[in-house]
């Protein structure tokens, strides 16, 4: 565990009403353009009744490896009653989507407001700051209007790309606690040998470590299982009594907040603690087979590989070792769960309810055997989509839901907006306050873009409500997201369907013009990057 607690004091600057009326551009004229004026006087009409006068909280929540296997994206066989409630409270985007499915290109386009060929970061080595030097982060731009800005666990993608106190007050990542079968594993060994710190002793206890902790804690093949530790002896317990810590020991004094907490799970290994698999028995996990000859119609490249390290063979269902790494993934999931609804809690027991926004979501999507494929690093809804939440006290309608494209690069200019910060102009995403008053609003069509890397070369997609395309070096996918949308039936060859190809191409021609149109750094705004 490292903690940074020596910051210079963050640049402060007077404190800001609450606005969200903004203006976004490319809006469909005449209807939209009507419903977008109607999105802006009521913001207005929330920004002078509700807290006027208040800087605007900010909490971000993002897990790992989460699919849309949540109770608020539909899904019922799953027990996490924390996101139920919050969705409940909340607005849910239905379709939001990721720019890129591994985690380290992910979280660079989320928290720099642009698409992976501008940000650079095509991998988990790369670093935004090396490849995009200038380019000003999201808790950069409101650290350097005044906010207290603080981090915990998972947030950028690892200590290596951690931008530390460019962005933050404080940040920590935690570990989890050791793990019983280990702690047995070193009584053992000290008992014969002596303490395992002895010099003699180090690399030989290593090795029986790893050896005892693999089947619970490996990443290959993937560990999964009860980890006999309490919520509290967890990273992610940690994370989220970290935030709480916060909270009620108003580590911000008077200064508004950004805090960003990065839950781990349920990324590899699935390892919870052991009340959370009780609520999946493993005979009772349902899934939908698919058929053996599913990849027949699909290019190849479209393939990740990753299914292997699981003990999985392609067109083939294995269901026993599939509801096994379900059930844990299931459990990880409600682990999680219970740690938001801690962070939550301490947001209203300190009376920030009403004055934060609250952001839950992911990094990329995960598939559990759909396709016969295991993990990301695919292009198929499963692998891409994300559960999005977002609560804007006086804004966002309880229970409420949208059915529009939108893209995680659109966070970034949605919460400068709602505090009411301008942006760095080089900006991709696009501001969602108009969908947040009028969720069933649609503006103008809007295609979610996203790539993903194979060897030297890239796959593409690009997706609206109705139809995903995807260009690989090896063909081309389509389908019909209304008939099909778990995508498994392949239409690029259908020549009926010619014309929805072709101007499908076209799309994707011009997302990649815009995906790649901003690599250099236009400079800060108003000295977020001083």
């Amino acid at each position: 565990m490292s903690t940074e607690n020596d910051r210079q004091p963050a640049r402060r600057t007077p404190g800001r009403d609450w606005r969200q009326s903004r203006l976004i551009t490319g809006v469909a004229p005449l209807a939209a353009s009507f419903r977008l004026l109607v999105s802006v006087l009521l913001l207005c009409f929330f920004d002078s009744s509700v807290i006027a006068g208040k800087p605007v909280n900010v909490l971000l929540i993002i897990c790992d490896d989460l699919n849309t296997h949540v109770s608020s994206s539909g899904y019922q066989h799953i027990h996490t009653p924390a996101l139920s409630a919050l969705a409940a409270d909340s607005l849910t985007f239905d379709r939001a989507y990721c720019q890129y499915p591994v985690c380290g290109p992910s979280r660079a386009s989320i928290l720099s407001g642009l698409y992976p060929q501008s940000t650079g970061v095509l991998d988990n080595t790369a670093d935004i700051l090396v490849e995009r030097p200038g380019t000003v982060l999201l808790p950069q731009l409101f650290r350097s209007h005044g906010y207290w800005t603080a981090s915990t666990g998972k947030v950028f993608h690892s200590p290596k790309q951690e931008p530390g106190e460019l962005v933050w007050d404080e940040f920590v990542r935690f570990e989890n606690d050791e793990l019983p079968v280990v702690k047995t594993a070193r009584q053992q060994f000290e008992a014969t040998r002596g303490s395992v710190e002895l010099p003699a002793n180090r690399q030989a206890w290593r090795l029986l470590q790893r050896q005892a902790a693999a089947p619970l804690n490996a990443q290959t093949p993937p560990g999964h299982g009860r980890s006999g530790l309490t919520d509290e002896q967890h990273r992610d317990g940690k994370n989220a009594r970290q935030v709480a810590q916060w909270l009620q020991q108003r580590t911000h004094g008077d200064k508004p907040f950004f805090i960003a907490c990065g839950i781990q799970k349920p990324h590899v290994p699935f390892l919870a603690p052991d009340r959370y698999f009780d609520l999946y028995p493993a005979d009772l996990i349902p899934f939908t087979a698919d058929r053996p000859d599913l990849w027949d119609s699909i290019p190849r490249k479209a393939i990740s590989g990753r299914y292997t390290a699981f003990g999985f063979e392609l067109g083939k269902e294995n269901p026993a070792l599939r509801r096994e790494y379900m059930q844990a993934y299931h459990a990880c999931i409600s682990f999680l769960d219970a740690q938001l609804q801690l962070m939550l809690d301490a947001l209203r027991e300190t009376g920030h309810w009403e004055d934060t926004v609250v952001v839950f979501t992911s990094d990329h999507g995960y598939h559990l055997g759909d396709h016969f494929l295991w993990g990301k690093v695919t292009l198929f809804d499963i692998g891409t989509r994300v559960p999005m939440i977002v609560r804007v006290p006086g804004v966002t309608a309880a229970g409420s839901r949208c059915d529009a494209v939108v893209e995680l690069i659109d966070l970034y200019p949605t919460l400068a907006r709602l505090a009411d910060l301008t942006p760095p102009v080089d900006l991709q995403g696009v501001p969602l306050q108009p969908l947040l008053q009028e969720p069933h609003g649609s503006g103008e069509t809007k295609h979610a873009y996203t790539i993903v890397r194979r060897g030297s070369d890239l796959g593409y997609s690009v997706r609206s409500r109705h139809w995903r395309y995807a260009r690989w070096p090896d063909g081309e996918e389509l389908y019909d997201l209304q008939q099909d949308p778990d995508e498994k039936m392949n239409l690029a060859g259908r020549p009926q369907l010619a014309e929805r190809l072709e101007s499908l191409r076209d799309v994707l021609q011009q997302k990649q013009q815009q995906a790649s149109g901003n690599r250099n750094a236009a400079g800060s705004s108003d000295g977020a990057g001083q």
